[in-house]
C-alpha cells in the first residue's frame, strides 16, 4: 500500500472532494486523473463499472505512482468481498460501495484499507461504524438530502460522512452539504462533462476541480 489508512482519511477530509469516475479507455482515464491532480485533488475514486475495469485500474495505479505521486487512488461500486480483494491487490488504497456489506469490511480491515460503504439509514451507519468503517457514504444523496446528515449528526456527532449523488460544484449546493456536517463529498458527472471528455479538454477538468475546491474552502470558513 502506498498510503496508510490515516493518510487516506486525512486527504479526503482536508480536500473535502473525491472525484468519482469510470472510463474504459485507459489513456482517457490517465488524463482525467492527471487533470484532477493538477486541480488539487488528492483522493480519486475509480468505479468498478465496466468489463475489465480492474485492468484499467491496475494501469492507472502505476501511472499515478509516477505522474501524480501524492494522488491516492481507490475503487468504487464494490458490492462483494472478491472484488474488494482484487482491487486491493491491484493497489487500491480505499474501497467505496453503494451498499454496506460486512464481508467487505472484513477484507478491508485485514489490510487496514478504509472501507466507505453506502448507507441510507441511521441504523446502517451505526452498523458500519461497529465493524470499523470510519467514513460512511450517505447514498443516494439526492434522495436523502442534507437534512438526513444534519439529523444523524445530532445524536451521533462523531460520524464522518461522505455524500455522493446530488452533489454539484456550486456554492449553494456545497454549502448545504458542508453546513449539514459532511466530512467530504463525492462528485461524478458534474466534474466530468461529456463534452469536455470528448474534446479531451483536460485543462477544463482541472479548472472544474480547482474551482470546486475553492468553493469548499470558502463554505467551510463561513
Amino acid at each position: 500500500m502506498r498510503f496508510n489508512k490515516i493518510q487516506v482519511l486525512t486527504a479526503m477530509a482536508e480536500t473535502g472532494l473525491v472525484p468519482v469516475f469510470y472510463h474504459a479507455d485507459v489513456e482517457i482515464a490517465k488524463n482525467v486523473v492527471k487533470a484532477c491532480y493538477d486541480g488539487g485533488i488528492r483522493a480519486f475514486e475509480f468505479t468498478n463499472r465496466g468489463d475489465f475495469a480492474h485492468e484499467v485500474f491496475g494501469q492507472l495505479v502505476k501511472f499515478a505512482a509516477k505522474e501524480c505521486p501524492e494522488m491516492i487512488l481507490g475503487v468504487g461500486s464494490i458490492v462483494e468481498p472478491a472484488a474488494a480483494s482484487l482491487y486491493i491487490q491491484l493497489g487500491a488504497n480505499f474501497v467505496v460501495g453503494p451498499l454496506f456489506n460486512p464481508e467487505v469490511a472484513t477484507i478491508c480491515n485485514r489490510r487496514c484499507v478504509p472501507y466507505t460503504p453506502g448507507c441510507g439509514s441511521v441504523s446502517e451507519v451505526g452498523a458500519a461504524q461497529e465493524v470499523g468503517c470510519d467514513l460512511c457514504k450517505v447514498f443516494p444523496g439526492d434522495v436523502l438530502g442534507p437534512n438526513f446528515v444534519k439529523g444523524l449528526k445530532a445524536p451521533m456527532p462523531w460520524s464522518m460522512l461522505m455524500v455522493t449523488g446530488g452533489v454539484k460544484p456550486e456554492e449553494a449546493n456545497l454549502k448545504g452539504w458542508f453546513d449539514a456536517g459532511v466530512t467530504c463529498v463525492g462528485m461524478g458527472s458534474n466534474l466530468f462533462p461529456a463534452d469536455l471528455i470528448k474534446a479531451q479538454n483536460w485543462a477544463g477538468i482541472t479548472k472544474l476541480c480547482s474551482d470546486a475546491l475553492d468553493i469548499i474552502k470558502k463554505v467551510r470558513n463561513k
